[in-house]
């Protein structure tokens, strides 16, 4: 009798997953055509429909008769252009009244503190300033006094200078002066007003705060916004680990996974390529 391979039972396996997942391809294509309509504002002629999704004309045009029936799809009466009708408006509104950032937020945190082995935080705007709501720990100790809870210092923490860098000014200026209230045992040395105003600049130019043995020595962060749907700061995420295993590096791995994570999370929240474009707030990964 034959020996059987691993590879052999991969290639008998595959077929039985692929009919456990299969779909209806119908629908399927039609989420595709949906998806160009979504990356577009503007009405959209056939032809260019057709370009964008990379299919024919005479393909797409009876998905968009059948979705224009639903009212999915709507079509210019003068143009004859086509864009999201009103029930694809209505879903949008639901999903946005039942979306919860740090629920949706929080697998992608897990994902990024497996990722790296690091602690990763999420952080909300709270009535006393940015506060850690969510702490998943490192594979190994970190000497913080972070909790779930902990008011962050707008001024000497990365996670509070990314609130500062991306809140109306008018509201953070009168809590900047009395930060004092949030700087916690942690912060023996606070750092002064200009070098605080720097650091803030610098978090709009990057997308991302950072820390290096302050505001606790012996410890480094980065800390990334995550926007909704309207444009607005909805949290931060913030990653930190020992000086001597965390990569500090504003181009390294730490940032770009960082990075990637706050990009996905800020997408799932109904943020798109276009409101960063034009927000100014474009960000890598």
């Amino acid at each position: 009798m034959p020996k059987t391979t691993s590879s052999h039972i991969e290639d008998h396996a595959e077929p039985a997953r692929d009919r456990e997942r299969r779909g209806i391809q119908s629908i399927e294509v039609g989420g595709e055509i949906l998806k160009v309509l979504c990356s577009d504002p503007r009405p959209m002629a056939l032809r260019d429909l057709a370009k964008a999704a990379n299919m024919a004309s005479g393909k797409i045009h009876p998905y968009l008769v059948s979705f224009g029936k639903i009212g999915l799809v709507a079509q210019d009466p003068v143009t004859g252009y086509y864009l999201l009708g009103p029930m694809a408006i209505q879903l949008g509104l639901t999903s946005l009244q039942t979306l919860n950032p740090i629920r949706e937020a929080t697998p992608f945190a897990e994902a990024l503190a497996n990722e790296t082995s690091h602690s990763v935080a999420l952080a909300v705007w709270g009535n006393l300033g940015p506060t850690i709501v969510r702490l998943i720990d490192a594979s190994y100790p970190v000497h913080t006094n972070i909790r779930t809870g902990t008011v962050m210092s707008l001024a000497n923490t990365a996670t509070g200078r990314v609130f500062s860098a991306y809140l109306p000014r008018q509201l953070i200026d009168k809590m900047l002066k009395d930060d004092c209230i949030r700087l916690g045992p942690d912060i023996a040395h606070p750092l002064d007003a200009k070098v605080v105003e720097n650091l803030i600049d610098e978090t709009r130019a990057r997308h991302l705060s950072r820390g290096v043995n302050h505001p606790t020595p012996g410890v480094a962060s980065f800390s990334a916004p995550v926007f909704d749907y309207s444009g607005n700061i909805a949290l931060a995420v913030t990653i930190m680990g020992p000086t001597g295993t965390f990569d500090p590096d504003w181009n390294g791995p730490v940032a770009k996974a960082l990075h990637s994570c706050t990009t996905a999370i800020s997408r799932r929240l109904g943020y798109t390529q276009v409101q960063a474009i034009r927000s100014g707030k474009v960000v890598a990964g």
